[in-house]
């Protein structure tokens, strides 16, 4: 057993300054939103109700973190623990689609001034199920044994998830059960096949919701609709082209005045950049190349199975959805409503992934 280490400095304090940034632009970004004009923000906003939610969610995420840090994570590995995880995740998402209806989708419990989105909770609990298979059927990674129980649970998770409906986030937890599977080994053929089957699917759900299709098409045809489903799209861009080297400086974009939608969550990326420029960007940037590396080599010096791929799962979810959050905000992919780990405005999305946070350093610790 490997002996216990001092957990990664590295990766804790790139973690709090993420969060430091996150909680100084969704106050920034929202500060609109809460005024309800598009003048010139010259008054100061006394309380901000959007700060205050995710400072409260900051702070019980880093409880949590720290938590997860202090309990050794191979506790995690016994089936009572996935399967119980496992059932509650399903639990809840099959009861959120009871709830009621915000912006057309049933994704969140609503608890009083508060919001829950077990979705989020999904993300880890199948993490933490395919490094329990992998770790327990890791010589069988070729074999149904292995493969049937993985794919009818990752598509369980995404099909209710997809109900609610939230397309963006059912792709991330397939893409994330796919890499989990690609690094336990799986013959390419098998990924070859599963994609055969998955793109007419995926292109099938894309063509049967009108938003959809048209969002796709404003991103292949910008010019076509550029006040309608390409408004995002351009407003971004016009954001993240007029902040320049330098930036407008904190609290001076003017995209967040009623301009981009959405700028203190699915578009805060572009904030940033026209808040602080292209260095600021690219601090940000570097800071997630930097907890992707640090939680991919927590993963890599894991002491077992386990650890390893539950260390690689989480990092390639904040990762994933970082990159495609950016990707979006810069107009390089379709319009999708993924958060941008630490900054995008959601409580639950910020509470889990302090979570999954304290889970790699716990990992970092026992690295041989």
């Amino acid at each position: 057993m490997a002996t216990k280490l001092a957990f990664d400095r590295v990766l804790f304090t790139v973690v709090v300054l993420l969060l430091g940034v996150g909680l100084v632009m969704v106050y920034s970004a929202s500060v609109a939103q809460v005024r309800g004009d598009s003048q010139v923000l010259a008054e100061a906003v006394p309380v901000n109700p959007f700060l205050v939610k995710q400072t409260l969610a900051a702070g019980l995420g880093l409880v949590l973190m720290l938590v997860a840090m202090h309990v050794d994570y191979r506790q995690l590995a016994r089936p009572t623990v996935v399967y119980a995880c496992l059932a509650v995740v399903v639990a809840l998402l099959v009861l959120v689609l009871f709830s009621g209806t915000i912006n057309g989708s049933r994704r969140w419990f609503l608890l009083g001034l508060f919001s829950f989105q077990p979705s989020e909770l999904a993300k880890v609990g199948l993490v933490l199920y395919l490094s329990y298979q992998i770790s327990r059927k890791e010589e069988d990674v070729d074999q149904p044994r292995l493969l049937v129980p993985c794919a009818v649970v990752s598509g369980l998770l995404a099909g209710l998830v997809l109900v609610q409906p939230d397309l963006g986030t059912a792709v991330l937890l397939v893409a994330v059960a796919v890499l989990l599977l690609i690094l336990a080994g799986i013959p390419l053929r098998w990924v070859a096949l599963g994609s055969a089957v998955l793109l007419p699917v995926f292109l099938y759900l894309i063509r049967a919701e009108p938003y959809r299709w048209r969002r796709l098409t404003a991103f292949l045809n910008p010019e076509l609709d550029p006040t309608g489903a390409g408004y995002q799209a351009n407003q971004s861009l016009i954001a993240v082209g007029s902040g320049g080297l330098w930036g407008r400086g904190p609290g001076e974009s003017v995209q967040k005045l009623h301009f981009l939608p959405h700028p203190h969550s699915d578009f805060i990326f572009a904030i940033v950049a026209e808040e602080l420029g292209l260095v600021g960007a690219v601090a940000v940037l570097a800071l997630f190349v930097i907890l992707v590396w640090r939680g991919l080599r927590a993963g890599l010096h894991a002491p077992d199975t386990f650890g390893r791929f539950v260390g690689w799962g989480l990092t390639g979810l904040l990762g994933i959805q970082a990159l495609v959050n950016v990707s979006v905000a810069l107009g390089l992919l379709p319009t999708k409503g993924l958060p941008l780990p630490f900054l995008s405005y959601g409580g639950s999305s910020l509470v889990v992934t302090l979570t999954a946070c304290g889970l790699l350093l716990n990992i970092s610790q026992h690295g041989g």
